[in-house]
């Protein structure tokens, strides 16, 4: 399935608009990454087990809002974004929304 950030698929027709799309993912580090996380935040810097659940996270929100499209007879999102936001101070939930679409080739 197409997947873009713009708000056309360019070299593509839209034939039909389906509607939103979307996934959501809530995810939390266990107690060892939290520790683990928290003691590397005195040294300051990148904090590398949160930006991989955050990546993961976001691929996980892609795949679902993918799943949810192809659900609507979609092949294509159009305008593809992200939002975030803390659940509690041990979550985080990631949010992949964009509009589905028919597309065709001219």
């Amino acid at each position: 399935m197409m997947v873009v950030t713009t708000d056309d698929a360019t070299g593509h027709d839209v034939e039909t608009v389906l509607g939103p799309a979307f996934g959501v993912v809530v995810r939390s580090r266990g107690l060892g990454g939290n520790l683990t996380a928290a003691l590397r935040s005195l040294g300051g810097g990148e904090i590398k087990e949160y930006t991989e659940m955050l990546e993961d996270a976001r691929r996980s929100a892609i795949d679902r809002m993918v799943q949810n499209a192809h659900a609507m007879g979609a092949n294509a999102v159009v305008g593809m974004r992200f939002d975030s936001s803390e659940i509690g101070q041990t979550m985080s939930e990631i949010v992949a929304y964009g509009t589905a679409c028919v597309v065709k080739a001219p």
